[in-house]
């Protein structure tokens, strides 16, 4: 791998992860005074919780299967097997879908969807960035890939095994990482919902 796509690949590390924290300050601020219509320890609010525990786990596997493939290989060349064969950005893909996981450990359908169509919106600016930057470094191979792969939404239709990256134990860990983050917000909101229930923490509006 060159300096300028090394380079490239860690602006991008960086990126994806100054989003994340922005997005979790964004659930940490509506957790804080937001509340379901649904009380809790109800059928649908556990219900909607159990769906996003789910989801979580989805989002996280999901981001370890493209770290197969592309391990560390986006700056360098254009990979088209496995989930990328179906989507150019599996990795926001899957972390879009544990962002609807962790709004819905508020048990609400709301937050679910809020918080999962922010993420994308958020990870929408990054990957015009990065088609920017890939196109220029990898040239007319990448530009066949953006005519044929849909940028976001999945088509399976497409989907092709290939082969793998190679394991990479350091570039799965920071992945796991990364994905654990959406695993901290299961007790954090049972503690604020503890606090909201006991009158410690005011809620200032609820959301179905």
């Amino acid at each position: 791998m060159t300096d300028n796509s090394l380079t490239g690949l860690r602006s991008y590390q960086r990126l994806r992860r100054i989003t994340l924290a922005v997005l979790l300050a964004l659930v940490f601020f509506v957790l804080l005074f937001g509340q379901s219509i649904f009380p809790p320890e109800t059928v649908v609010h556990e219900a909607i919780e159990m769906a996003g525990i789910v989801l979580i786990v989805i989002g996280i596997a999901g981001r370890l299967w493209s770290t197969l493939y592309i391990g560390g290989k986006k700056s360098a060349t254009v990979v088209t097997d496995g989930p990328y064969s179906i989507t150019r950005n599996p990795l926001y893909v899957f972390s879009s879908i544990a962002a609807v996981g962790v709004g819905a450990q508020m048990g609400s359908i709301t937050a679910a969807v809020g918080f999962g169509a922010a993420c994308a919106a958020a990870f929408h600016i990054v990957i015009l960035r990065e088609e920017r930057f890939l196109s220029a470094n990898l040239g007319a191979d990448y530009r066949a890939y953006l005519a044929t792969v849909p940028r976001f939404f999945p088509k399976p239709s497409l989907y092709r095994e290939g082969e793998t990256a190679g394991f990479k134990p350091s570039l799965l860990l920071v992945t796991l990482l990364d994905g654990l983050v959406f695993l901290v917000a299961m007790p954090v909101f049972e503690i604020i919902d503890a606090a909201q229930l006991s009158g410690a923490l005011p809620v200032l509006f609820r959301m179905p």
